[in-house]
């Protein structure tokens, strides 16, 4: 599925590309606001659809009486999960780089994914395990999942790759919380604002909502340096307007209209963080995890019949695969051609013509 860009603009002055632009991230998995909705309530319909036709294969009529989970729904339940990820990073330690990693796998995954197919809470656990080896902070998987109650190994490998596929083996992630410090380090440089017009509060300040944008679709629609930038603007004005001003281009006009387009993204990015950026209501996420059980896909429930009607068939499938795979070895060692006997005629009608010549 292939991300349909924002309408929004990036930081940088006109005529200049940034090198974000050129990532992964900007050309998958960057959306507007209207892209998104459509790519949750598909997957939904799709998802829904699916699972009420297995329903109704084992009994028919069973799937009237299912309430079956809304776009919102399970949002609501991913971002319950999310908020899940600084909870664990704070018990191993781990650093931001890790963290903010592992919320947006497991953001990008329900891109790809339902939680009627996947609960979000081992989805969770193995997205936070892969960002601490694509982050180049390792821990062993024993020492991980023995610190997590209730956590098996196999709760974490088992989707292991399904979670990296999910992501198209696109494990680079560009973080507000960096755009954040390079934007702080610019204001240091510029001579008119002094130390005393920038105490450190305010960067700590900034970071903090930066934090909690990422609770948010923030990071799927806009940029990393427009998101920082609009933290900082959330907590010090005068301090962005300083910055903006020392990038604004020359031209006056071009300045003018720059200005105009980064002021309306700061303050969409504003309200975003300050109306969405919340945990969300446990109770109300509880309510959808124990409709999820009534509609989880049967498929992938364990010990289901649709889930042993599922395997049969994949073992089945798998078993052709083998005995074509053991004719095929046969056939090669009874002395057949494994090219074929047409190429092998061509090579002995080659090699009498060459002997015709000598």
């Amino acid at each position: 599925m292939t991300a349909e860009p924002s309408e929004t603009h990036s930081n940088s002055p006109p005529g200049k590309a940034p090198l974000y632009e050129a990532s992964t991230q900007f050309k998958s998995w960057r959306y507007s606001p209207k892209r998104l909705r459509h790519v949750r309530q598909t997957l939904n319909a799709a998802a829904v659809a699916a699972i009420r036709k297995t329903l109704e294969a084992d009994e028919p009529g069973s799937s009237t009486s299912v309430s079956f989970l809304q776009p919102d729904d399970e949002l609501l339940l991913v971002k319950l999960y999310t908020t899940k990820i600084p909870q664990l990073c704070g018990h191993f330690r781990f650093p931001e780089e890790v963290e903010a990693t592992a919320i947006s796998y497991l953001k990008r995954f329900y891109l790809k994914n339902t939680v009627m197919d996947w609960h979000p809470k081992n989805v969770m656990l193995t997205a936070l395990f892969l960002a601490t080896k694509t982050t180049n902070n390792p821990i062993s998987l024993d020492s991980y999942t023995s610190n997590i109650p209730k956590t098996s190994q196999s709760d974490v490998l088992d989707l292991e790759f399904l979670v990296a596929q999910s992501l198209n083996f696109e494990f680079a992630v560009w973080h507000a919380h960096r755009a954040l410090w390079g934007l702080w380090l610019d204001l240091q440089s510029l001579p008119d604002v002094t130390e005393s017009l920038r105490p450190l509060e305010v960067y700590e300040t900034a970071l903090k909502h930066v934090r909690v944008s990422r609770f948010t679709d923030a990071e799927l629609i806009y940029a990393p340096s427009q998101i920082a930038l609009a933290a900082l603007s959330l907590v010090s004005p005068f301090l962005c307007q300083k910055w903006l001003d020392s990038k604004m281009p020359s031209d006056p006009i071009a300045a003018e209209s720059h200005r105009q387009i980064l002021e309306q993204t700061n303050s969409e990015i504003e309200n975003m963080i300050m109306q969405h950026g919340q945990p969300p209501d446990v109770e109300a996420a509880r309510e959808v995890d124990r409709r999820l059980k009534l509609c989880k896909n049967p498929e992938k429930v364990v010990g289901s019949k649709a889930y042993l009607t599922r395997r049969a068939e994949e073992e089945r499938r798998a078993e052709e695969k083998r005995n074509k795979k053991a004719q095929d070895i046969r056939k090669t060692s009874e002395g057949e051609d494994p090219f074929g006997s047409q190429l092998a005629g061509s090579q002995e009608s080659q090699s009498v013509d060459d002997d015709d010549d000598d």
